[in-house]
């Protein structure tokens, strides 16, 4: 009959300090919300790390204060059906109605009303005539005396609870009519609890929810503590605004300096590209970064370096206009692959400087070479009229002068363009030097404005490497024959043709597919990079390069370059 799970009351003292602590909370995120005060000069680990603690106390403290209202709202709502119960129930007992009408009510009712408080938790069970004065009482000296508390409801006939300060204290009281057989008001019962009770009961419930909470605090400040030592770790203990600063002058730097960066993901994927790079690949950042390393429309051999995550150091690339130099160095850490940094940088202008040494250098060995010819010559010359020989000293000096002249005359008269038939003069003199015969075939004919289509660096790069390729294949055929090779240039309005013929041992069908490949070489050290750019510099001016055999079973490379190039 009697219900005993009720939760504690709520005192004036609880709320009290309730509102206290939430108005010290409350003041606490007023003041971490002052930079001025507070935050100025914290690292941002540091500021997060003081707001989560913050938000965590916050979210706790308040946690346990809604827990707390709620328990001492249930508890009263407790409190209060139980003492109506208890009060209704010794109204209804027939006992008690009779027991109120004797002579000495309170010799009967003081024993009942002992015996239900004493198997209760109420504090006090009460019994009263009409007009207030008890029957019963706790302190046996107050019967007799009137009730303190309101009745007037109750007289009506009606039940009411309150919470009112009586002898015992502040209770919550249910005060309940007790009807005679026609249904008159023939005595009243109070019940009640004292709030003392109710409040060490809270008290007592209420103490291992502030252990789970502080439990929940400490948590949480622990997990607070560890991501903030990660951020701090990551972000170096710098402040955001200084943190703001480094990006703004990282970007800066990374998109002013002329060489290319690329980051690269260990799946291939460019998370970052500078305008450097962007430049180099003939590509946008926007269309760089976020795709793969195989969706850029590199060269394979470009690509394969960008995505196999290797160390590579001063690799020389080509594309369709320049020549790179690559470098990749891998990231790891923490013991696990993080991708790759790219370097990218610009070495066509280099390469083309290279090429034009090369060629003064073979026109320095050449006259080297010469001038060596020309004083054995002399020699002979003067030994000869030493000898009192001076016609046959005539026509030696003659004949040699002629075979030079010839070949020059020749050049000089077919070739109009004069990078061309410097060219032509400085590698035929180091073939013969080699003793490659250099020949220009009949049709060998240019017209004198070559070069304002044509780069005269690329004519250089394409032509001098072609006749180099042509005499080291010469030389390096086994069976005994006379190494030579031929050469046809021909350039006019239509555009222009140079066709590099050797009587060496031939390219098969896969060597020939590969011959202008970067790192290809029939030659054992060689680097494989002239034909690769001839190439380049051919397919720069929308041209075609092919290789056939010919027909003494030697190469034959044909270049051809359109009229209206730009």
């Amino acid at each position: 009959m009697v219900r005993s799970d009720y939760r504690p009351s709520f005192g004036r003292a609880s709320l009290l300090c309730s509102f206290r602590s939430s108005a010290g909370c409350r003041s606490l995120v007023r003041q971490t919300r002052s930079p001025a005060r507070f935050v100025d000069g914290w690292s941002l680990a540091r500021q997060l790390f003081v707001l989560q603690v913050v938000v965590v106390t916050c979210v706790v403290l308040a946690g346990v204060v809604l827990a707390y209202v709620d328990g001492v709202r249930r508890t009263e709502e407790a409190a209060r059906g139980e003492v109506v119960a208890l009060a209704q129930a010794l109204a209804a007992s027939p006992h008690v109605r009779e027991a109120v009408r004797a002579e000495n009510p309170s010799a009967t009712l003081q024993e009942v009303a002992e015996d239900v408080r004493s198997e209760t938790r109420a504090d006090f069970v009460t019994i009263m005539d009409p007009a207030g004065i008890r029957f019963t009482h706790p302190d046996p000296a107050r019967i007799g005396k009137p009730f303190l508390g309101h009745t007037a409801q109750a007289r009506s006939g009606r039940v009411f609870t309150e919470t009112y300060t009586g002898t015992l204290g502040p209770s919550v009281r249910a005060v309940v009519p007790v009807l005679d057989p026609q249904r008159r008001v023939s005595a009243l019962v109070s019940v009640g609890i004292t709030v003392r009770v109710l409040t060490n009961e809270v008290r007592a419930q209420v103490l291992p929810l502030v252990g789970v909470a502080l439990a929940a605090l400490a948590v949480g400040g622990l997990a607070t503590y560890w991501v903030s030592a990660r951020l701090r770790r990551h972000t170096g203990e710098l402040g955001a605004v200084e943190l703001r600063r480094r990006v703004d002058h990282h970007d800066a730097i990374l998109h002013a300096v002329r060489e290319g960066l690329l980051l690269v993901s260990p799946t291939g994927r460019v998370t970052l590209c500078n305008d450097g790079a962007a430049v180099l690949l003939s590509q946008r950042p926007s269309e760089v970064e976020g795709r793969t390393v195989d969706e850029l429309g590199l060269a394979e051999d470009l690509a394969k370096a960008l995505r196999s995550g290797g160390t590579v150091r001063d690799e020389v690339h080509l594309t369709d206009d320049r020549v790179l130099l690559l470098n990749v160095s891998p990231v790891r850490s923490g013991g696990r692959d993080q991708g790759s940094v790219v370097t990218l940088r610009d070495h066509t202008e280099l390469q083309a400087m290279t090429g034009e040494l090369d060629t003064v250098r073979g026109f320095s060995e050449s006259l080297r070479s010469q001038a060596h010819e020309a004083a054995n010559r002399l020699h002979t010359v003067v030994s000869l009229i030493e000898l009192d020989r001076p016609s046959e000293a005539v026509e030696f000096a003659t004949a040699e002068l002629e075979l030079a002249q010839r070949l020059t005359d020749t050049v000089v008269g077919a070739i109009g363009e004069p990078v061309l038939a410097a060219v032509l003069l400085g590698r035929s003199a180091q073939a013969h030097e080699r003793g490659v015969a250099v020949t220009l075939t009949d049709d060998t004919t240019v017209a004198e404005n070559v070069t304002e289509r044509f780069a005269a660096r690329d004519l250089v790069t394409i032509l001098g490497n072609l006749v180099d390729n042509a005499v080291d294949a010469s030389l390096d055929r086994p069976e005994p024959r006379t190494p030579a090779v031929s050469v046809t240039v021909r350039g006019g309005d239509d555009g222009l043709l140079i066709r590099v013929a050797d009587n060496g041992s031939g390219l098969d069908a896969q060597a020939a597919r590969r011959a202008f490949d970067r790192g290809w070489s029939t030659k054992s050290g060689g680097r494989g990079l002239g034909l690769a750019l001839v190439g380049q510099a051919v397919r720069r001016y929308g041209g075609a390069i092919s290789v056939e055999t010919g027909a003494d079973g030697g190469a034959v490379f044909t270049a051809r370059l359109p009229g209206d190039a730009s």
